[in-house]
Order: C-alpha cells, then structure tokens, then sequence
C-alpha cells in the first residue's frame, strides 16, 4: 500500500497546500454537501502531505483510504482521527455507491469544525515546512 520514498519539502508543501485548498472550499460554502466531502477530501490530503513528510508513498488501490486514516491517526497521535475519519469515509462511499444519503447542514459543519482541529494538529508536524498557517 505504501512505498518508500525521499520527497523534497516542495512536494510535501504541495501536498499540503492542496489540502489547504480544499478545505477552504468546504469553509466558503454553504451547502452541507459540499462542505462534507470537501472536509473530506482535505482529510485524506492532509494524510498523504503528512505521509509525504514520513518519506511514504501510498499506492491508489483498494481500501487507500483506510491505510491514510491509519497513519494520519499514527503520526498525529490522535485515535479519534480513525473513528471519525472511518465514519466520514462511509458516510461518503455510501453517497457515492448506494444512490446517495442526505448530510444535514448540523452534521457537515460539526464534520467541519473537527477537521479544522485536526489541520491544526498538523500545522505542528508541519511546522519546519514553513507553510503560512491557516487562518482559522
């Protein structure tokens, strides 16, 4: 699922900003939908910029995801990354492969509160990276 590799700090820099942008997505929108799977999206990203920085390399194959939840979990030192990364990761194969759910307006912004703590859980890891710190 992973493989070893050297990335330079601009890659891991682009990685994260990556992230970054996608989670500004879900802060400037109004649609509960959009801000879910923007959160998300900007999750999984933040898990391969903080994998980068460990020198992996993850592999597209089935259950990726999983494997990026656990070691974001891992390096951030933070178990409850994998409850509720997993449920955000459900929640979201539910709505792509079984003809959709319904994400209340509550639910996506609690989704997105929670997310925005762990970015900032990251900002920390990140730190040496000089990366400009989101405004939260």
């Amino acid at each position: 699922m992973f493989e070893k590799f050297n990335f330079s700090q601009k890659q891991i820099k682009r990685y994260y900003q990556s992230a970054l942008r996608d989670l500004k997505i879900a802060l400037n929108s109004k649609v509960p939908e959009v801000i879910f799977r923007f959160s998300y999206d900007a999750l999984i990203k933040l898990a391969i910029a903080v994998c980068a920085k460990n020198n992996l390399r993850v592999k597209a194959r089935k259950g990726h995801h999983i494997k990026l939840i656990e070691k974001l979990t891992l390096y951030l030192k933070d178990p409850e990354i994998e409850v509720l990364a997993n449920e955000m990761r459900s929640k979201r194969n539910r709505d792509l492969y079984e003809g959709g759910i319904l994400i209340s307006e509550k639910e996506a912004k609690e989704y997105l509160e929670w997310v925005k703590k762990i970015f900032q859980k990251a900002e920390i890891f990140f730190d040496n990276l000089k990366i400009q710190k989101l405004k939260l």
